[in-house]
């Protein structure tokens, strides 16, 4: 009799929606039933209004079940969920037609859900590993020359191409300690790609990582991970000594004589942690203080020496530009803006999850297409898209492509693809409020515009809605944003206007309402 292969995710996301129970469940249903299954705990494909997600191995394709909760198991079971049989409400059909995902473009995201996290033999059976043993036949220059075709730009917010970073740390004299670190300090708001790629598959990190390695001379490498994700941390060690074992890390990095070694940093929870040059200093085991620039970190970096500082889904995008080529990778998006995007869709709305698509495609399709509108279905009227100091974006421009330069054009940015929705409840003069007061707690206090300014908008916002002296306090807080922008140290305060500056174009009347009290 053939084994019966059951998957149920093992990422943050199902957990916290009760997968570990529906896992137990369907093991202790079987054995009672005298049915021998394989339960594989793979990651979520990302489809988060299903989790937890459960998939069957039919030999035709995988067969879905969800949301599946653990008093539902017996049913499913007893209307043949190990045929994968379409005999209950939760039957979804073959996972990989269904629409949420058919429509997307997955290249770095092309395993997740399908493998199981830690399984070396499942990484190198989906083409794991293929860019570094690649990588491990070519010079550094030659590496470092795909990553320059394939157009990636940093995909943590600052969009900066990252084969000129990886080339300004090769040029630097041979023979001195480099380091790549990998910036796994995900904290905006609406964000999880990060999260997903260390949870749902850690090696296609560690290959990128090593590769990068290999291409700029690099011979240690730290991932710096935020403290609450507490199971990335988990797996990424448990991966990194499988890594090791196998030889795609260590003294000697796929035969190619060459070292790279990895460990893993937690951080201490502050978000400015996120901002590249604070991560060196807490990773140096400082306070996380913005230093100022130059020198840059690909020439002073980690303890004064050459240093890659990367996004995750920077490096995680590596691996498939080696194997493929850098070219292959360009074909994908628009303009400047190449490759694809992991969409972050969160917020009020109805179908949440991560969306994988080439630049270009609308955020009007994201909203509608993919999220289904909002949770509330009340209609949607403003979305922040790349993170808690982006603008609010009105119905008005969601037809604007995902593409780096379409959204600077507004005044609005992508950042790290997080995309936050608001039905036509939310009072936008208090998102305004609540940007100056974000900064005001996450400031690092180093510079005098971002650390007093932001008390300031506050007071100021206050002031407005209050109806105290409006049209003067308007304008102060208009010069207010003005100086945070051009005299801060860094993005914290620098873009922390940015909020508030969108609201007093596109929902002014929001701005000058008095905030509606709070009940008891």
């Amino acid at each position: 009799m053939t084994m019966t292969t059951i998957y149920v995710p093992c990422d943050t996301t199902a957990l916290s929606l009760g997968a570990d129970q529906v896992a137990r469940q369907i093991q202790q249903r079987a054995d009672q039933q005298g049915v021998e299954i394989q339960l594989v705990r793979n990651g979520s494909r990302g489809l988060f209004w299903l989790e937890p997600l459960v998939e069957v191995d039919t030999g035709q394709g995988r067969v879905a079940y969800g949301p599946v909760v653990p008093e539902q198991v017996t049913e499913l079971l007893e209307s043949g969920l190990l045929a994968g049989q379409p005999g209950h409400p939760l039957y979804l059909g073959p996972i990989e037609q269904h629409p949420y995902l058919q429509r997307q473009q997955r290249l770095t995201f092309a395993r997740i859900g399908i493998t199981d996290p830690l399984s070396l033999a499942d990484y190198q059976a989906h083409d794991g590993f293929a860019g570094l043993e690649k990588a491990a036949r070519l010079t550094p220059q030659q590496i470092v020359d795909e990553v320059k075709a394939s157009g990636l730009r940093g995909r943590g917010g600052a969009a900066f191409p990252a084969g000129i970073k990886w080339q300004t740390v090769l040029d630097e004299p041979a023979g001195q300690q480099k380091y790549v670190v990998c910036n796994a300090d995900e904290g905006d708001s609406g964000t999880f790609a990060d999260r997903l790629v260390m949870e749902c598959d850690p090696y296609m990190l560690i290959e990128g990582m090593a590769i990068a390695g290999l291409a700029v001379g690099a011979t240690q490498g730290y991932i710096y991970v935020r403290s609450e994700y507490q199971l990335s941390q988990r797996m990424l060690d448990e991966a990194i000594l499988r890594a090791e074992a196998a030889g795609y890390l260590g003294d000697d990095v796929c035969g190619s004589g060459q070292t790279f070694h990895l460990e893993v940093r937690l951080g201490a929870g502050a978000y400015i942690c996120g901002e590249e040059t604070s991560l060196l200093e807490s990773l140096e085991g400082k306070r996380g203080l913005v230093r100022s620039k130059p020198p840059l970190p690909a020439i002073e970096g980690l303890f004064g020496q050459p240093t890659v500082v990367n996004n995750v889904l920077s490096l995680a995008a590596v691996p498939y530009i080696l194997d493929k080529g850098g070219n292959a990778y360009a074909e994908y998006g628009m303009g400047r803006s190449l490759g694809t995007l992991a969409i972050q869709l969160a917020g009020n709305i109805k179908q949440g999850g991560l969306i994988e698509m080439a630049f270009g495609v609308t955020l009007r399709e994201i909203l509608e297409d993919f999220g289904g509108g909002s949770f509330t279905g009340r209609p949607m009227r403003a979305v922040q898209v790349g993170g808690p100091l982006m603008a609010y974006m009105p119905a008005s421009q969601w037809d604007t492509p995902m593409d780096y330069e379409a959204f600077a054009a507004l005044g609005a940015g992508i950042g790290h693809g997080g995309v936050v929705v608001f039905d036509d409840t939310v009072d936008m003069g208090e998102q305004a409020r609540f940007a100056m007061e974000f900064c005001t707690v996450e400031s690092c206090g180093k510079c005098t515009p971002c650390r007093i300014g932001s008390v300031r908008g506050v007071e100021v916002i206050d002031r407005i809605r209050a109806g105290d002296n409006r049209d003067d306090n308007l304008v102060l807080l208009a010069e207010l944003c003005e100086t945070m922008v051009d005299g801060s140290l860094c993005a914290m305060g620098g873009m922390t206007p940015f909020p508030v500056q969108s609201v007093m174009k596109h929902f002014p009347e929001d701005l000058m309402a008095r905030p509606a009290p709070v009940e008891a």
